[in-house]
């Protein structure tokens, strides 16, 4: 019996020092930078492996860059190195910002900005939450990884790929290219003065929510790709081929008397279309 509380007493203070070795110090950083930027241009954003972004638009003739960064170490010292290795760099011109996330999953991009950070710190979870004010009128290229995405009062051209996110975008004009790989995905067309080329909506797996103007004139095709439905309460599509009803798992439609082209697919999960809600 003595042998035996031995034996359970060394096991208790080994699994407190895995405790101990394995237990890490957490920070947060808040950066802001503020580049001079007129309307017209394109801003290209990469983000981190995990954290949100929200762009809005406004009258602005700058970019405003808002970070909020949330860092661990094993302890204090490892915190202090990674807060100035950890953030974003921004590059610009006349017609282009970019901004680039920078941190511990990216050993050449940080030796490129010339920071350095030492082996044992390479790898460690980071997150960067970002809301930038943009002018209204730009295009966007956006490259996401796990996090939530807004897109709010621009007009312009998107270019969008996130690898797992909760989205909500809302489309006033210009060509749309948007991919998460997981997640659910909310898309509003401006209910005035809609304005776009081609539009094409895309998620591997989750639920995609299209809110449709009434006024709208266009090609639409909607498609679940493997497993899942279409629920179609949108209440002007026809379909374009008579010989091709509707299914729930697929729609080749005009809406109005057709035009521009509108592509939606989802590969799992639900496809919604229905009609803008007027705030």
């Amino acid at each position: 019996m003595k042998a035996q509380k031995i034996l359970v007493f060394f096991a208790f203070v080994f699994l407190l020092s895995l405790t101990v070795v394995h237990a890490q110090v957490k920070r947060t950083i808040t950066k802001t930078e503020i580049v001079d930027f007129g309307p017209g241009g394109t801003l290209t954003v990469t983000g981190a492996p995990n954290g949100s972004i929200r762009v809005v638009g406004s009258q602005t003739k700058e970019v405003e860059i808002t970070a909020t960064i949330e860092i661990e170490a094993p302890n204090a010292a490892g915190l202090d190195k990674l807060a100035e290795v950890t953030g974003f760099v921004v590059e610009g011109s006349a017609s282009r910002v970019l901004i680039t996330s920078i941190g511990t999953h990216a050993k050449q991009l940080l030796k490129k900005s010339g920071k350095k950070i030492p082996k044992e710190l390479l790898g460690l979870p980071f997150r960067i939450d970002y809301v930038i004010r943009v002018p209204r009128f730009i295009d966007l290229e956006i490259d996401g990884g796990k996090g939530d995405l807004a897109v709010e009062n621009v007009e312009g051209s998107m270019r969008i790929n996130f690898i797992e996110s909760n989205a909500k975008v809302a489309i006033i004009s210009g060509s749309i290219n948007l991919t998460v790989g997981k997640g659910n995905v909310d898309v509003a067309f401006a209910a005035k003065g809609w304005r776009s080329r081609l539009v094409n909506i895309m998620v591997a797996a989750g639920d995609l929510d299209i809110h449709l103007p009434a006024n709208l004139s266009a090609d639409l095709d909607a498609i679940v790709l493997r497993s899942g439905t279409i629920e179609n309460t949108f209440p002007d599509l026809k379909p374009r081929d008579r010989k091709v009803p509707f299914t729930e798992r697929a729609i080749m439609a005009k809406a109005g008397v057709g035009g521009v082209s509108l592509k939606f697919s989802v590969g799992d999960g639900t496809l919604r279309l229905d009609k803008l809600a007027l705030p």
